[in-house]
């Protein structure tokens, strides 16, 4: 490749040697690209479905259980009611 001294060139010249430069490279990059969607597109006639995984079935707490009184607390609006009983039972 011929070494261009970019010292010597005026500023129209160096904004054309982009504009090449950038089209050139925008023409590899499309190349390159259709290339590997090719090769993707024959690859793509191995793909299996993706097995889906058995999912594990949740089990509902009961009644008495701390997780149900948690839930179950967190859907009431807290008030100043609320928080005083809290620290009236907490303190008892």
């Amino acid at each position: 490749m011929a070494k261009i001294d970019l010292d010597s060139l005026t500023i129209e010249e160096v904004a054309a040697l982009r504009d090449n430069a950038t089209d050139k490279l925008m023409e590899k990059v499309a190349a390159r690209r259709a290339e590997l969607e090719a090769e993707l597109e024959k690859l793509s006639q191995y793909d299996r479905p993706a097995k889906k995984s058995p999912i594990a079935p949740v089990a509902k707490p009961k009644k008495g259980d701390e997780v149900v009184k948690k839930a179950e607390e967190a859907k009431e609006p807290i008030t100043k009611e609320a928080v005083a009983k809290e620290a009236i039972a907490k303190a008892a």
